[in-house]
């Protein structure tokens, strides 16, 4: 039995189970422009098959959230390619332990010494949640987005 601080966070695969909800997972209307939809995401998966890793978000038996992680190629570097939270579930501790988890998949499975995100100017709530993990910013802004860089 867990205590109510305790949560049992884990990543799950995206199979035939479970895809519907994580397509139905949403962050909430003031967010809606710093992210990709799930099925944006998953898409973008697909084609990137080899080198695109999503993962459901789950406390327990609760999916909570996405995260993919991913390798870019013309760069030659890992990234946190796609995170959220749905909006149900925000504000619970989720997003933290959720990004050491897919920051560990990227070491145990790569050895990944770097990882890098983007994020939307303006994002301040995910900058200050990468920011707590140790990212810090490089200072290029490509695409619209500010980079970010986790020395491991």
């Amino acid at each position: 039995m867990k205590s109510k601080e305790e949560k049992l966070i884990r990543l799950e695969e995206i199979t035939r189970e479970n895809i519907d909800e994580v397509l139905a997972l949403k962050v909430d209307e003031s967010q809606k422009s710093f992210v990709s939809t799930n099925g944006d995401s998953l898409a973008q998966a697909y084609v990137y098959s080899e080198t695109a890793f999503p993962f459901a978000v789950y406390d327990d038996s609760t999916m909570v959230g996405f995260i993919m992680m991913g390798y870019y190629e013309v760069k030659a570097y890992y990234t946190l390619w796609k995170f959220m939270i749905d909006s149900r579930y925000q504000n619970k501790g989720y997003g933290r332990q959720a990004l050491e988890l897919g920051i560990q998949f990227l070491q145990n499975r790569f050895n990944a010494s770097e990882i890098y995100t983007g994020v939307v100017p303006g994002n301040t709530v995910a900058k200050k949640l990468y920011e707590s993990v140790g990212f810090a910013d490089t200072g290029l802004v490509e695409l619209g987005m500010e980079e970010m860089r986790l020395t491991l």
